[in-house]
């Protein structure tokens, strides 16, 4: 069964970037460029979801989460 499951890639002051998956909030990864990123984001997501099925927990549903932008004025 194959699931498609969004990630954020948040660009670092220092280069690379750090990924988070809003469907599993325990997983936090980095990568030197964002194909980098994206791998150890696949990585990680299939550990997780490895780890789940071997004890028995459910794996959670890869919804698409909503993401909208808020621009905010600093006086």
């Amino acid at each position: 069964m194959a699931n498609t499951y969004a990630v954020i890639l948040r660009p670092e002051p220092d280069g690379g970037y750090t990924v988070r998956v809003p469907a599993l909030p325990q997983i936090v990864t980095f990568g030197a460029d964002e194909v980098e990123a994206m791998a150890m984001a696949k990585v990680a997501i299939e550990l997780v979801l490895q780890s789940r099925t071997q004890v028995g927990e459910p794996i959670p549903p890869a919804d698409a989460p909503h993401y909208r932008e808020v621009t905010v004025s600093v006086a």
